[in-house]
């Protein structure tokens, strides 16, 4: 099944009609619910239907989206949502938690993702109040892992791997092996710009290594259009362009928001959200002075700057 639902769209700024949000069958009983355009907060979704039990990937971020999400769930499988896995702790893939699995699902996450989302708390809903974020809540995990794990629904078995700090230090990839479909979360976005302020460059590049291992056919990133494994080269290109233009802009002792204005647009201004390269710089600078991969950074204060870089305006968020 692949088609457009009614209940869900994304916006589009020029006024165009908004592009409806699909649910895409990848593989038999795998979905992909697509969120176009896949910018800021608007977040794409993973369907895994059992005989006996519904496993949902990511949750949205709004309530009005968690209940869209959860509609469409039900034009394709009558069994209920038993299982919600976390790709990682930012509110767009995990505010609707509660609202998808009804209350009663057991949220599985990286062991690292627990402590992050209780610190994040709602937090991101104070980066865009104009949003519309409904009833959201922080649904911690019942049930975390710290390598892999390996799960079950009926026949299909999935496995649960953390790379290591990429797109932030809890991430989890969904990979399933039979099917070859890989659920990669926010470590691949197709068409959108990386963003690892939150991360690391370096584990980036490693997880995009073990990716290549992998070799899947089907690649269901955090935001933008289901791809293929083309999105791994095009996004570890983009991170090595950016480390870069760290080490020239650090060796000419420029800010990382000056070397974004000096390495701007680049060959990837036209990628959505082109904005996050400050904050992919302040990553990068910071590994380059040696600090460990996914060490905290002030990411309040970076934000400010990438608005700064943004021409003073916040970013624009359609959640």
């Amino acid at each position: 099944m692949t088609g457009a639902l009614p209940g869900a769209a994304a916006h589009d700024e020029l006024g165009a009609a908004p592009a409806p949000v699909r649910l895409e069958e990848i593989a038999d009983g795998v979905f992909a619910y697509v969120q176009p355009e896949g910018g800021w907060c608007v977040s794409n979704a993973g369907v895994l239907v059992g005989k006996d039990l519904t496993a949902v990937i990511d949750t949205t971020a709004t309530e009005s989206r968690a209940r869209a999400l959860s509609t469409a769930i039900g034009t394709v499988s009558v069994a209920p949502v038993g299982l919600v896995v976390n790709t990682h702790f930012h509110g767009d893939h995990t505010f609707g938690n509660a609202i998808v699995g009804n209350g009663r699902a057991v949220v599985v996450a990286h062991e690292r993702l627990r402590d992050e989302a209780a610190a994040a708390g709602l937090g991101l809903t104070g980066l865009w109040p104009a949003v519309d974020w409904g009833d959201v809540t922080v649904t911690l995990p019942h049930l975390t892992y710290r390598d892999g794990l390996t799960l079950h629904l009926g026949e299909r078995s999935f496995e649960l791997i953390h790379p290591g700090p990429a797109h932030t230090t809890n991430d989890t990839l969904v990979w399933l092996p039979r099917e070859r479909v890989l659920f990669a979360g926010d470590i691949l976005m197709p068409g959108c710009t990386p963003f690892v302020l939150m991360g690391s460059i370096e584990g980036s590049l490693r997880t995009l290594d073990r990716l290549r291992d992998l070799a899947p056919r089907t690649v269901v990133g955090g935001h933008g259009p289901v791809a293929g494994p083309e999105v791994i080269e095009e996004t570890a290109a983009y991170l090595r362009w950016v480390r870069e233009a760290a080490a020239r802009g650090r060796e000419a002792g420029l800010t990382p928001l000056q070397t974004a204005w000096e390495a701007a647009p680049g060959p990837y201004g036209h990628w959505l959200d082109a904005e996050r390269l400050v904050g992919n710089l302040h990553r990068a600078y910071a590994e380059l002075a040696g600090e460990p991969l996914g060490s905290p950074l002030d990411v309040v204060g970076v934000f400010g700057e990438l608005v700064e870089f943004n021409g003073g305006k916040l970013p624009a968020c359609y959640a």
